[in-house]
């Protein structure tokens, strides 16, 4: 479910086209449209606004000008915990470094 705050990815003619924040989600003053205010992430960031269907902005493709729109919420990756590192013990394998260190 996207919502304020959510990250999206917009596609357009299936290419990713943007990412945009959600600023805000109201009835549109027509029933059962809503007004999405988005915050495009570009340099400079610019401000949008589309008037859609809720189920667009849940994912349905919808079509603008003729060309096809898909909104997709972005989930952030999920960290990865690396394991504790076993003692050393006799024939254990070292990491060896790819990048070499700097001496000062």
């Amino acid at each position: 479910m996207t919502d304020r705050g959510d990250v999206i990815l917009v596609y357009i003619e299936d290419q990713p086209a943007f990412f945009g924040r959600v600023e805000d989600m109201l009835p549109d003053i027509k029933p059962g449209w809503v007004r999405l205010k988005f915050l495009i992430l570009q340099v400079p960031p610019t401000l949008g606004e589309w008037i859609l269907r809720p189920e667009y902005v849940q994912g349905n493709e919808f079509s603008m000008g003729g060309r096809k729109v898909k909104i997709e919420k972005v989930v952030a990756p999920v960290e990865v915990q690396e394991p504790e590192p076993e003692p050393e013990s006799p024939g254990a394998r070292k990491v060896i470094p790819l990048r070499k260190e700097r001496k000062p």
